[in-house]
């Protein structure tokens, strides 16, 4: 009896330890591919946290609004920001979203709004962290997170420290596509 409880057991730890493993099937109307110079990033989006923040981001992907669009602000340790038109980290697609904050934290791979100090000021620029950092917690929109390819993003170029991570010559999106819409 005992060696079969052991069986058993063995047998029980072998399937929780092959589930632990096993990959969760990303929804690809929920998915974005963000390629870059490096390499295809997989980005999960939250609609659960933030559904228009989802909805304007899937919305604009699909006008390839972000399609050639600079990382303007990158800040080593902290974050990369892209998404306006302009370059120049004043430009958006022109309409403004409602802040949908949550508790969801700020870590590595985390991809947010970047907004003006108005809470509801959102518009198409974004940011993903390098690093976690808890003090945009419930002040900033988190919409998504890298789930393949953070290597990608942890080479996008880098800008100056004294210039507020303003970056010469930046690295840029190469395409960002809805995984449904993917060819």
């Amino acid at each position: 009896m005992l060696r079969w409880t052991r069986i058993l057991m063995a047998a029980l730890f072998a399937t929780f330890i092959f589930a632990q493993g096993e990959a969760k099937a990303l929804d690809p109307e929920n998915t974005l591919y963000l390629d870059l110079k490096d390499g295809r990033v997989v980005i999960e989006l939250r609609p659960d946290l933030a559904p228009n923040h989802v909805a304007r981001i899937k919305e604009l992907t699909r006008q390839g609004f972000y399609n050639g669009v600079v990382f303007h602000r990158v800040i080593d340790g902290f974050m990369a920001q892209t998404g306006d038109p302009t370059g120049t980290g004043t430009g958006g697609s022109g309409k403004k979203l409602k802040a949908e904050f949550s508790s969801e934290p700020h870590v590595r791979g985390t991809l947010s709004m970047a907004r003006t100090p108005d809470p509801d000021s959102a518009d198409s620029q974004f940011f993903i962290c390098f690093a976690p950092s808890s003090f945009l917690d419930k002040q900033y929109t988190v919409w998504g997170k890298v789930v393949e390819g953070m290597e990608f993003v942890d080479k996008i170029k880098k800008g100056s420290q004294s210039r507020n991570g303003q970056v010469s010559d930046p690295d840029k999106i190469v395409k960002m596509q809805v995984a449904a819409d993917a060819k």
